[in-house]
C-alpha cells in the first residue's frame, strides 16, 4: 500500500494529478482545493495517499495535509459514502468547518454540499461526531444570518467555489456587517476583487 508519494507533477486537473516518481507516474486522485494549492507542472510535490484496493481496481487519493487524509478515511466508513463520494464532500467544505459541522450536528450545512443529502449528512453526523474530537475544531459552527446565507449562494451562483465564498462573506460581514443583502453582496464581490 502506498501511504506518501513525492515526485514531480506531471500534469494537474480538478480531481486529478498525475505525479512522477521513480520514472512512474501514478494517476492519484484530488480534492479541488488540492488542485488549487498545487504547485505549477513539473514542480516537486509530496502527497499522503490513500489507496483504496477492489478487486477490479487500486485507486490513489492524494491529499496534502494528513488531518485531510484522516477525514477521508473516516467519512468511508460511513454507510453510503464511497471514496468518490469522499473527495466531492472535502471539496465541498474546509475541513475545520467540516469537523464543526459534523460535531455541532450542523445537518442543514452539510446537505448543502453537492452530493449529500438529508439521509447521508445525519448518517455523517451520528457515524462521526464522537470520532472526531483529535481534529480540534469547536463543536459549533458560528450561525449564518439568513441575509449572509443568501449572499453566499448567490456568489456560489456565480461561479464561486464555496470555500472562497465564505472567504469573501467573513471578510465583507467582519468589515461592514450590513444587514441588508445589497449592502453585504457588493462588500463580498469586492472582497472577492481584491
Amino acid at each position: 500500500m502506498i501511504a506518501h508519494l513525492r515526485g514531480r507533477l506531471i500534469s494537474k486537473h480538478p480531481n486529478q494529478a498525475i505525479v512522477e516518481a521513480a520514472g512512474v507516474g501514478y494517476d492519484v486522485t484530488i480534492t479541488v482545493p488540492a488542485f488549487s494549492e498545487l504547485p505549477q507542472e513539473g514542480s516537486e510535490v509530496s502527497l499522503h495517499i490513500h489507496t483504496h484496493v477492489r478487486e477490479d481496481a487500486l485507486a490513489l487519493y492524494g491529499f496534502l495535509r494528513a488531518e485531510e487524509k484522516q477525514l477521508f478515511e473516516k467519512l468511508i466508513t460511513v454507510s453510503g459514502i464511497g471514496p468518490k463520494l469522499a473527495i466531492t464532500i472535502l471539496s465541498g467544505m474546509p475541513v475545520a468547518d467540516m469537523v464543526g459541522s459534523i460535531r455541532g450536528n450542523d445537518i442543514a450545512r452539510l446537505t448543502k454540499i453537492p452530493g449529500i443529502g438529508k439521509k447521508t449528512a445525519e448518517r455523517m453526523v451520528v457515524d462521526l461526531r464522537d470520532k472526531l474530537e483529535k481534529f480540534g475544531a469547536p463543536q459549533s459552527v458560528a450561525a449564518v444570518t439568513p441575509v449572509e446565507d443568501d449572499v453566499l449562494s448567490a456568489l456560489m451562483n456565480l461561479g464561486y467555489q464555496r470555500p472562497v465564498a465564505e472567504r469573501a462573506l467573513a471578510v465583507a460581514a467582519r468589515n461592514g456587517g450590513a444587514a441588508n443583502f445589497d449592502q453585504l453582496f457588493r462588500d463580498a464581490l469586492a472582497a472577492l476583487s481584491k
